[in-house]
């Protein structure tokens, strides 16, 4: 899928679910990493994460648009577009928008660093690097020791 058909997919489920037209640029962005998708309030563009499609297909991206046109739709009527407002709930539940998309990568498959409690033996699995001189251990408040880098 090209942006292209990314933008005229937009513009349909807009017009389809919310009976509203889309009239801005719906993208993919390669450096998004944590999230699906994002709306930008200054543009009012979309941009959706194409890691997404690759791993979970035309479903999935179907489903991040819904959730990014929801934040647009709102936005653009002065309402409540944040996920803790009353309005963006009552939209997400009328269109079928989910809240979260699925994870590309699960927590264990990104743990660079593994650490263990010298005293206790407590193991904890970090994506970060740790600062063992600051950090102790939450169980018994030991000295944690750099076990492996994966």
């Amino acid at each position: 899928m090209d942006n292209e058909k990314l933008q005229k997919m937009t513009e349909y489920i807009s017009i389809t679910v919310f009976e509203r037209p889309f009239k801005h640029s719906a993208y993919f962005n390669k450096r998004l990493r944590t999230t699906g998708g994002r709306y930008i309030l200054n543009t009012h563009n979309i941009e959706i994460n194409e890691k997404q499609y690759d791993a979970f297909g035309e479903n999935a991206v179907i489903d991040i648009i819904k959730h990014e046109l929801c934040h647009y739709h709102l936005h653009i009527q002065g309402k409540g577009y944040k996920h803790r407002d009353k309005d963006f709930k009552v939209l997400s539940s009328q269109t079928g928008s989910p809240r979260f998309c699925s994870a590309i990568e699960s927590y264990e498959d990104r743990v660079r660093y593994i650490y263990k409690c010298s005293n206790c033996g407590a193991k904890y699995a970090r994506i970060r690097k740790v600062n063992i001189n600051k950090m102790f251990c939450g169980h018994c408040k030991g000295k944690l020791i750099e076990k492996k880098r994966v």
